[in-house]
């Protein structure tokens, strides 16, 4: 039985077509069908074809590249120009197709998927239909009519993946890699470390492992030094999850060539490091925030992916119940006061805060931001990067944004009392402040700035609330079943509500696990809250410097409910689950 073998992989794969051979037949009239259609504009395809004249790439390629368009949105140019279908999920088979014919190597040189073979025809998708050849072999091997559908790259290789992971023939990707002679970079000459971190198997490793976490929608990526390996982890929906184990002998390699990016020092091995990443992945332009370590294994890295396509700014969007929203909206209005949002790391809070500033961002306001760091840039906001090695503190860029005739001024974290207290001056002349602060509950905030020295009486006459906030995992939509306890989970919710909701016992649920969650059986996050809206009764407890216990009494006279309270209202909504309300709340 004939197959397409990993002899015939390398020849087509390398016979694919030039930019040059492309550009006169096909390549062209599709560009330019792209500006016809205000896919690009005019200035961006100009760009392009500069890049591609000096890299002699191709120009739809390099247009994903610079980030100019997505691949998402190349896919789906593709399948209109062409008129092909875009593959569905439901067109993926079980089961590799004419897997003792079609060969691991040549399909994924060519970037070919086998989806479904039945008389005589063969459905593939593929992430360029601009290069026929591979499909034309394929006929003719099985004299067979081919039909084409388009995936976007980054769905094509997770159903590769998916479909093809046990494969005996798939090829470590590491074991391609430099080996460095010593392990660690330390008995290597610097300018020898640069030039391997520079060479092509090490530079595809980072990439890979940069476009793979942005595919799993992971907040941060874990590069840990291990005596026997390097491991690289993934932090998604909170959890840090393993990706791989990278060989001991590039791990030097690995963590220069993350320095190289990040614009970092690369011969500094003993000293904390801290920089920046600016990237396309997949055609979307990727922030990362990239900070090392030294450790007894060698250098740790965790770099913070900051991708602006993946966080709506917008206060509908953030998860929290109608009246809170309600009541938060409300506070944006108001002419003057600080209000405080609260929460430990990775709770949401500065995503709110940019929510609400998002909200009045209007031309005839002047709104100012002092943040360490900067995580998404705001068009219409002064933001204001804090360096203190230069001295340009907290309060020293405060002291100065309030002689720039302000009207709203957003505090990256109150940390010390001179920020409090120029705060509170802020809001007391007339202005509207945001902040954070790193405490458990809201009403905790108002002890923590007493705590901190400042004057009970100044609080209680800036402050206008106080927001707390986490971070919940929702339940996967794919594999969430009803709850099988469902009773006794109502009778639970109704007692600790006291019955102020009616819900349907039908809509509990219970986490189950599949390959779209990672067998988590949780996908993506919502926010639990509580909001605290400073009354006079409350006022006036503050400037007597009343305990907490005092203030939580007035706050539930009011109507106050707790983080614990609204996480039911997102079980009984069959939202998440009552065990992952307990464990984010259970230190609240």
């Amino acid at each position: 039985m004939s197959t397409v073998s990993d002899s015939a992989a390398a020849p087509l794969a390398a016979g694919r077509p030039t930019a040059a051979s492309l550009i006169g037949s096909v390549l062209e009239p599709f560009t330019e069908w792209l500006v016809r259609g205000g896919l690009v504009d005019e200035l961006a395809m100009a760009r392009a074809r500069k890049a591609a004249a000096a890299t002699s790439e191709r120009l739809d390629l390099v247009l994903v590249k610079l980030g100019l368009m997505t691949e998402a949105a190349m896919a789906e140019a593709y399948a209109s120009y062409c008129s092909l279908p875009m593959l569905r999920p439901k067109d993926l088979p079980p089961q590799p197709v004419l897997r003792d014919r079609l060969k691991f190597p040549f399909l994924k040189a060519n970037r070919i998927l086998p989806i479904s073979y039945e008389d005589k025809v063969l459905r593939i998708a593929v992430t360029d239909p601009l290069v026929d050849e591979p499909a034309r072999a394929i006929g003719y091997l099985l004299d067979a009519k081919v039909e084409r559908v388009i995936a976007s790259p980054s769905d094509w290789e997770r159903a590769f993946r998916n479909l093809y992971k046990r494969a005996r023939d798939e090829p470590d990707d590491d074991v391609h890699l430099v080996a460095i002679a010593g392990a660690e970079g330390s008995d290597l000459d610097v300018q020898r470390l640069r030039d391997i971190a520079n060479e092509a198997p090490v530079i595809r490793l980072v990439n890979q492992i940069i476009a793979h976490a942005v595919e799993l929608a992971a907040s941060d990526i874990h590069v840990e030094p291990r005596p026997d390996a390097m491991a690289v982890r993934f932090r998604i929906d909170g959890f840090l999850q393993q990706d791989r184990l990278v060989q001991p002998s590039v791990r030097a390699a690995l963590v220069t060539r993350i320095k190289i990016m990040a614009k970092l020092d690369i011969a500094e091995r003993r000293l904390p490091q801290d920089g920046r990443i600016k990237t396309a992945v997949r055609g979307v332009e990727i922030d990362i925030r990239v900070s090392t370590i030294p450790t007894a294994s060698g250098e740790g890295i965790v770099m913070r992916i900051l991708d602006r396509t993946r966080v709506e700014l917008d206060i509908a969007k953030l998860g929290l119940e109608p009246a809170i929203e309600n009541r938060l909206r409300r506070l944006l209005s108001l002419p003057n006061g600080i209000i405080l949002v609260t929460g430990p790391t990775g709770s949401g809070k500065t995503t709110t805060l940019y929510a609400a500033m998002e909200q009045l961002n209007r031309p005839e306001l002047k709104l100012f931001s002092v943040e360490d760091p900067i995580e998404y840039q705001l068009s219409g906001i002064n933001q204001i990067q804090v360096q203190p090695q230069i001295g340009l503190t907290f309060p020293v860029a405060l002291r100065s944004i309030l002689r720039q005739d302000p009207d709203i001024l957003m505090i990256g974290e109150i940390r010390d009392l001179e920020t409090a207290r120029i705060a509170v001056q802020a809001s007391l002349t007339g202005h509207l402040v945001f902040s954070t602060l790193h405490t458990n509950s809201a009403l905790g905030a108002l002890t923590r700035l007493t705590d901190l020295g400042l004057e009970p009486y100044l609080l209680s006459s800036a402050i206008a609330a106080v927001m707390a906030q986490r971070l919940v995992r929702k339940l996967c939509p794919s594999c969430a079943r009803p709850a099988q306890d469902a009773a006794a989970i109502a009778r639970r919710l109704r007692a600790e509500l006291a019955t102020e909701i009616d819900f349907d016992h039908s809509r509990l649920r219970e986490r189950v696990g599949c390959e779209a969650c990672s067998n988590t059986g949780y996908h993506g996050r919502t926010t639990i809250s509580e909001l605290v809206v400073v009354t006079d009764a409350m006022r006036e407890a503050i400037a007597k410097n009343e305990g907490q216990l005092s203030l939580e009494r007035i706050a539930r006279t009011e109507g106050f409910a707790s983080l614990y309270l609204d996480g039911l209202h997102k079980v009984a909504a069959g939202e998440t689950t009552l065990d992952e309300i307990l464990r984010v709340t259970s230190s609240a």
